[in-house]
This record gives C-alpha cells, sequence and structure tokens, in this order.
C-alpha cells in the first residue's frame, strides 16, 4: 500500500511521506512498504517532522559523515603545518582580529 499526500508541505518535493496519525494507526509495517524506496518522511501537522532510514542508509551516511569529518581534520592539520594558521593568547585577541577583519 502506498500513501499520497493530497497536499504536500509547502517547500518539499518528491519525497516519500507517510502521515503520523497513519503510521501511528498501522505501526511500523506503515514503513515496511515504502522504505525500499528511500526514506521515508513522517508528516505531523503537514510539516516533515521523522525522517525513516534503513540500517543501510543509515550506515551509508555515518560512513559519509566520517569521512568529511576526517577530511576537515586533515586539512586543518596542513594548514597548521603550511602556516596558514594564526595563534591567539586570548579570546578577546581573537574577537578583535575578527572585528578587524569584518570592517577591512
Amino acid at each position: 500500500m502506498i500513501l499520497v499526500l493530497k497536499k504536500v508541505p509547502k517547500g518539499v518535493n518528491n519525497m516519500i511521506s507517510i502521515p503520523a496519525r497513519e503510521l501511528k494507526r498501522r505501526g511500523i509495517a506503515a514503513v515496511d512498504d515504502l522504505i525500499a524506496k528511500g526514506d521515508v518522511h513522517v508528516i505531523r501537522n503537514n510539516q516533515p517532522q521523522y525522517v525513516v532510514l534503513s540500517e543501510e542508509r543509515y550506515q551509508e551516511l555515518v560512513a559519509e559523515a566520517n569521512e568529511a569529518y576526517l577530511t576537515r581534520v586533515r586539512a586543518s592539520l596542513e594548514d597548521v603545518k603550511a602556516g596558514r594558521v594564526k595563534k591567539f593568547k586570548t579570546a578577546d585577541d581573537l574577537l578583535k582580529a575578527l572585528e578587524t577583519e569584518e570592517s577591512a
């Protein structure tokens, strides 16, 4: 069974969705048919409130987030090695430097 919303929430396009009341009524079985097609957005008060993911999709997102984190750390370490990092003794010194950059 595929559920189609009569009114798609503003700003939301082409998503697989299910009303929260249907999930409450049918339980997780309501998601089982939809999850094979992709992430399922749970609509509450005509707004997307939650997203249900398969375990595989969740693991993909976690792996991508971890890789992005490592990429940022590597880039930061390269900046330190290349001398592209400024050091400040206090938070106030940092804030003053930021203010100076903004006004320039």
